[in-house]
């Protein structure tokens, strides 16, 4: 059972019973005051404990934010920028969340804190007060009424009178302060059902805000974990692939290091221990210095250098080269010496010291010395043994390698990743090079297996004396891949394939048509384009240099081959219209980059879904009507000439095309799906930047117009753009030539809308 109630009529009684009530009722409050202030106690404590997790999480968030990646190289890869700008998104995440934190630290404060306090300091104090004044009022009338009851009854009438009037006085106020004592009690109790559990609710609430809000950010997030993963297994991808290189060139420089000690054409570098004379009786000594010799002018600079002296570098001292010679050791006991006549100090001579037999002889070559050495020419066939040209024969090999495998194995799972054994690889390549036995029908026969052919059509590839994609245009391609914006890097990719020799491009056209092919096929043989383009980068182009430079190119000569192979029918199908300036274009999109990052700060909705939500369609999964006539089917993985957003800001407006699209995705996806169906279904020429709502230059052809709404608010930064807020209906929308804007009239006026920031209606 519960508290007894407390009658106002016990009050007048003031019997054992009704005082062991208020004891109990007394005992209650205490416990409730002591249980308020512990867990005022314990809120203070988690409040401070929750604002230094707050703290550290800031300065994590801080320490992620300020960190970037080096790279090698002089650029990097669509992949690579997001995943340098992923710190930057991470961090923005942590300091959104904290932001969050901060806000639910408030609150509880204001919702939880507060409120207790104010319970236990207002009405538990009050009637602390009504206590000690009822314990006052108590001892007061009981010693008046004992003091009265002690008078002697021999007192005259009038004292007696007075004294029986002031106990009457006390008695009134005793009772008195004992109702009011009485009902303070009672009102507190059921008060407290309420004031202490409302601000518990509100905590609850505010902590339950907090989590959802972070379910929201993670939510958001998510789509950013997706196109960022996509991003790291291409990246990792190219790095195994760059790694083999590397090794496999360490390799052979382990084996041959003369032969790969000439770095550069111009000049020649190393060390040498240049022999500087005193005046006596001191003699002479020898010092360590770093030596370049440049051949045209024969100019030797020397630089002073030691690592034992924490690698601190010294004067350079320069001298003009006449001739070079053997000094034999009859006249200096030291090996690997040379005697270097000087131009600019008549009948002086420099002796210098190699580091090795083979060293002495690399200077002495290198100076046009007496004592030279010819240098084997380095071929770039990794198979010598195989002589492979790009004949009759060899094309013809191609063709029935490529029928074999589509007939055979086009679902093999690790298509082209998996090898076979590389004797019965040899074999089948010399056989099927071979004129008078090269009619064997590959898809027909069971003597070889699929992975054999695929490692034989490679090494064929590999063994031609010059890489399909030749040498000199080598740095052409890869130029684009480097720089310009994916629908540029197609456009200059399409004018140098035609720039091929006529064999080259129908070798490769036949090489991408069939690897788009294995692509369509990734949901069972698990090759998608990005993978394709890291086992085929270096098959199909390479550069003439052996270097691990050129190595660290290998990730943009795999974005070249995901071009080839998603843009096969485009580039392959006809000559292109004119060729692409890639440093207008890339300009360009420099200048519409401030765009992009002006619009950082939203709400919750950071991250865009449409990009991951395209990205999973399945190319093999899509009807023809489906394809975008422009494209062909590939890897939802690759992000060459289609990048994948992978920032926290709005999706960048270049990237949000993908070269499969179905028409059941949601309506949520909108823009992408609508401009898939415009390009598949006219040609539009839209309106120039700049020249917005002129009528020469609207669309020449007819399209269905759209309509369209902003989910997100803009304001414009170029005459030609529009400004608008949230929910801005826009008419007549079309594509702009301008990658990642559309065309759209609001209010009367036509310009560029920004289409990430758009829904279609």
């Amino acid at each position: 059972m519960g508290l007894h109630p407390l009658e106002f009529s016990e009050s007048y009684l003031d019997s054992p019973a009704f005082r062991e009530k208020i004891k109990a009722h007394e005992a209650e409050l205490d416990k409730t005051g002591r249980f308020i202030k512990e867990l005022y106690k314990d809120g203070k404590n988690l409040i401070n404990a929750t604002k230094q997790l707050s703290m550290a999480q800031k300065k994590f968030a801080q320490c992620l934010g300020e960190f970037k990646f080096e790279y090698i190289g002089d650029a990097k890869t669509d992949d690579e920028k997001c995943i340098d700008e992923s710190l930057q998104e991470f961090s923005s995440f942590l300091r959104n969340l904290e932001d969050q934190r901060d806000l639910m630290t408030r609150n509880i404060t204001e919702t939880l804190m507060k409120p207790l306090e104010k319970f236990r300091k207002e009405h538990l104090g009050s009637a602390k007060e009504e206590r000690k004044r009822y314990e006052k009022e108590t001892e007061k009338y009981y010693s008046s009424l004992e003091k009265l009851l002690n008078i002697s009854a021999k007192k005259k009438e009038p004292q007696l009178q007075e004294a029986d009037m002031s106990v009457e006085v006390t008695r009134q106020h005793f009772q008195e302060s004992s109702l009011e004592y009485v009902c303070k009690l009672q009102e507190i109790q059921e008060r407290k059902k309420f004031e202490c559990v409302e601000p518990m609710l509100a905590f609850f609430q505010t902590v339950f805000t907090f989590y959802h809000q972070g379910y929201e950010l993670a939510k958001d997030f998510d789509h950013y974990k997706k196109a960022l993963q996509i991003n790291i297994q291409n990246t990792r991808s190219r790095f195994e692939g760059a790694r083999s290189e590397v090794y496999e060139l360490m390799k052979r420089i382990k084996e041959s290091p003369q032969e790969y000690r000439q770095t550069s054409p111009i000049s020649s570098e190393g060390y040498l221990y240049v022999q500087e004379k005193r005046p006596p009786p001191f003699g002479s000594s020898w010092v360590k210095r770093y030596c370049t010799f440049v051949k045209e002018q024969k100019i030797l600079h020397m630089k002073t250098f030691d690592q034992r002296s924490g690698g601190k570098l010294g004067e350079t001292e320069s001298v003009t080269i006449k001739s070079c010679v053997r000094k034999t050791t009859d006249t200096l006991d030291r090996r690997f010496c040379l005697d270097i006549e000087i131009t600019d100090r008549p009948f002086t001579v420099l002796t210098v010291q190699a580091l090795s037999e083979d060293d002495y002889r690399f200077w002495m070559h290198a100076m046009g010395g007496k004592e030279s050495m010819q240098y084997l020419n380095r071929t770039h066939s990794r198979e010598r043994g195989i002589d492979a040209q790009l004949d009759d024969v060899g094309i013809s090999f191609v063709k029935n390698s490529i029928n074999a495998i589509e007939t055979r194995g086009i679902n093999d799972q690790g298509l082209y990743r998996v090898v076979g054994v590389n004797s019965k690889v040899q074999k089948l390549l010399s056989l099927m090079i071979d004129e008078k036995s090269n009619e064997i029908d590959l898809a027909a026969s069971e003597d070889w297996d699929v992975k054999t052919i695929t490692s034989a059509l490679k090494l064929y590839l590999r063994s031609l004396p010059e890489p399909l994609m030749t040498y000199k245009l080598y740095k052409e391609f890869i130029i684009p891949a480097k720089s310009a914006t994916p629908e540029s890097r197609v456009q200059a990719i399409h004018c140098l394939v035609h720039k091929l020799p006529e064999r080259n491009r129908l070798v490769l056209s036949l090489i991408t048509k069939h690897l788009a092919n294995v692509a369509a096929h990734s949901k069972q043989n698990l090759m998608t384009v990005a993978n394709l383009g890291v086992v085929f980068g270096p098959t199909l182009m390479r550069p003439q240099e052996d270097t691990v430079a050129a190595i660290m190119d290998l990730k943009f000569q795999n974005i070249v081959v995901e071009i080839l192979i998603e843009q096969h029918e485009k580039i392959f199908g006809h000559a292109p219209s004119s060729s692409p300036s890639l440093e207008t274009t890339h300009l360009f999109a420099s200048t519409r980059q401030s765009k992009r990052l002006s619009r950082q700060n939203r709400p919750l909705a950071v991250y865009n879904p449409q990009v991951l939500d395209i990205q999973t369609v399945s190319p093999s999964s899509e009807s023809p009507a489906l394809v975008n006539d422009e494209t062909s089917v590939g890897s939802s993985e690759s992000v060459s000439s289609q990048s994948s957003n992978a920032s926290g800001t709005p999706p960048e407006k270049s990237k949000n095309h993908h070269p499969t699209i179905s028409t059941s995705l949601p309506e949520s996806t909108g823009i992408c799906t609508a401009t898939a169906s415009w390009m598949n279904s006219a040609s539009i020429t839209p309106e120039k930047p700049g020249s917005a709502g002129t009528e020469k230059n609207k669309p020449e052809e007819s399209v269905t117009l759209m309509k369209a709404k902003a989910v997100y608010p803009c304001e414009a930064e170029h005459d030609s753009e529009l400004s608008f807020q949230v929910g801005a209906i826009f008419h007549d929308v079309t594509l702009s030539r301008e990658p990642g804007w559309l065309e759209g009239v609001l209010e009367g006026k036509r310009g560029l809308i920004p289409e990430n920031y758009v829904q279609i209606l």
